[in-house]
């Protein structure tokens, strides 16, 4: 592949998934809206498809490169419209537990006026099924669970202009890890918050190693550790809530 090209999968989120390079977690996000068909990022002919289900990504499945991966291991070819949109009520924060993947996520957490760029993702039954299942939502001790967010407590414009009424976005069961003040903490490039993260904590170095590399591929090679690095968070009282529990499903 020439180097033109491979700019372009740069720049459309295709040509690394955070899955293979944690600590590029969330990975490259679309400078543009568009439909993800495989490994094709095409234009989209409209921005609103009432016959799927609007869900916000505020993490890696704003990334084509792994929503691609995603949908690949699960068999699904049908394509995902990937929608640019101002969102007005929440900000993005740090998920209270360690990926198996390596990293640790995104998660939402309720912030009225903050106002973020982030995707909609048009799903299909099928695909909503898939992601549900990504996230640990059919499972009781997953990580995230699905929440409606409406209209007051969130504003979601497109980029002509057309608000929708509401979308779903996966909240962390576990609730976000919080900066020195106890509100949430936002989320910051992963090797930023991975090297706070053992700075701060002496249980974590003992877990993960001292550095952002030591700490995913210790991740990665272990899910139990994960959990055990998990607990920590929690018991070191670095957690708190999103704030957005009240608006969980159950889906």
């Amino acid at each position: 592949m020439d180097g033109e090209a491979d700019h372009r999968l740069e720049a459309l989120g295709l040509a690394v998934a955070p899955r293979d390079q944690p600590l590029l977690y969330p990975g490259a996000w679309p400078t543009r809206s568009g439909l993800l068909d495989g490994d094709r990022f095409l234009p989209l002919d409209r921005l609103v498809h009432e016959d799927r289900v609007p869900v916000l990504a505020v993490g890696s499945n704003a990334c084509p490169g792994q929503l691609r991966h995603k949908m690949d291991e699960s068999g699904i070819t049908s394509p995902v419209p990937m929608v640019r949109a101002r969102v007005t009520g929440i900000d993005v924060g740090v998920s209270a537990h360690v990926s198996r993947l390596g990293y640790v996520s995104a998660s939402p957490v309720d912030s009225p006026g903050t106002l973020r760029e982030l995707f909609v993702t048009w799903l299909d039954a099928g695909q909503l099924a898939m992601i549900d299942a990504s996230e640990g939502v059919p499972l009781r001790y997953g990580n995230f669970r699905r929440a409606w967010l409406q209209e007051p407590q969130v504003r979601i414009e497109l980029e002509d202009g057309t608000r929708l009424p509401g979308a779903y976005i996966y909240v962390n069961r576990r609730g976000v890890l919080r900066n020195g003040s106890g509100a949430p903490r936002r989320t910051v490039a992963q090797r930023v918050l991975l090297s706070e993260l053992l700075v701060g904590s002496a249980r974590l170095r003992e877990l993960f190693g001292v550095t952002p590399e030591e700490f995913c591929t210790r991740a990665r090679a272990d899910a139990g550790l994960c959990e055990r690095g998990s607990r920590v968070f929690a018991e070191e009282k670095l957690v708190t809530e999103s704030g957005l529990e009240r608006y969980v499903t159950g889906g």
